[in-house]
């Protein structure tokens, strides 16, 4: 008898399913302890490469590593337990050619137990994204701004400001969607086009800096509970953790300084 929905974990079938429904929700965590807290709200985990901005202070995702990626998809496999959890390939593991991405998408699945990938670029990476979903690799496509391209479009800058670009980017959408993608994130382009992608391709979008018309929204977990250095300005905050730990931290400090630190100060003297 088939386990119920709620007794098991979504997987990448759940959320194709869910195109023109109810919004799907989506964060990014990088450790067991925040992929448990936020597993009973979302639908599906993201374990971005943004780990290298967010954990390592790099200035872009491109150092990441293949190992980084299955040290903290492992993490979070362990934290959670219903979501399904997508894991991003990094720069450089995938690009050189189908076979490649196969291999290393296999690895990130058989060492973190994770649903699903996620891979950056349109038209070009429709044969390797139709090449690993007929290998029973589930895949996430990502378009728009694709953060590991920093360096050939200029920065991080909203994508689809012309005709022309529009274009290139709906020409995207439809290639990652007709080679076999459960799924797309749609990052920082102007509202008009995530809208008109979300109503012409056949698979859920997933909105980040895009238009609320998406299939879903992500956000990076850190830049939406204040923690993050830089937010970028489409970023709602939702909480100001920042400055909570800030202030534990200094409570901490004073009593320590102060040798007023709490609990029994007795508990360690040798009994009489």
């Amino acid at each position: 008898m088939a386990l119920e929905l709620k007794d098991r974990r979504l997987t990448a079938n759940d959320i194709r399913a869910r195109k023109g429904g109810e919004p799907i929700v989506a964060l990014t965590s990088y450790h067991a302890h925040t992929a448990a807290i936020i597993d009973r709200h979302v639908d599906f985990i993201l374990v971005g490469d943004t780990l290298g901005m967010v954990m390592h202070g790099l200035e872009t995702t491109l150092p990441v590593t293949l190992d980084m990626m299955i040290l903290q998809g492992l993490a979070v496999i362990r934290g959670s337990k219903r979501a399904l959890v997508v894991v991003d390939l990094p720069f450089g593991s995938y690009e050189e050619s189908p076979q490649a991405a196969f291999r290393s998408a296999a690895r990130v699945m058989k060492e973190t137990g994770c649903g699903a990938v996620k891979l950056e670029g349109g038209a070009r990476m429709a044969d390797t994204i139709h090449f690993l979903s007929e290998r029973g690799v589930p895949v996430m496509g990502h378009i728009g701004l694709t953060p590991q391209a920093v360096n050939t479009i200029g920065g991080f800058r909203v994508q689809g400001r012309n005709d022309a670009a529009q274009a290139a980017i709906k020409a995207d959408a439809q290639a990652v969607a007709e080679a076999g993608a459960f799924a797309m994130v749609i990052e920082a382009v102007v509202e008009p086009l995530a809208r008109e992608i979300t109503a012409e391709v056949a698979i859920p979008t997933i909105g980040i800096g895009a238009s609320p018309a998406c299939d879903g929204q992500i956000l990076v977990l850190e830049d939406m509970l204040g923690l993050s250095p830089q937010v970028p300005k489409f970023v709602k905050s939702y909480g100001t953790l920042a400055n909570h730990i800030d202030a534990a931290v200094s409570a901490y400090t004073r009593d320590v300084r102060s040798r007023a630190f709490p609990g029994d100060a007795n508990i360690y003297k040798p009994k009489s």
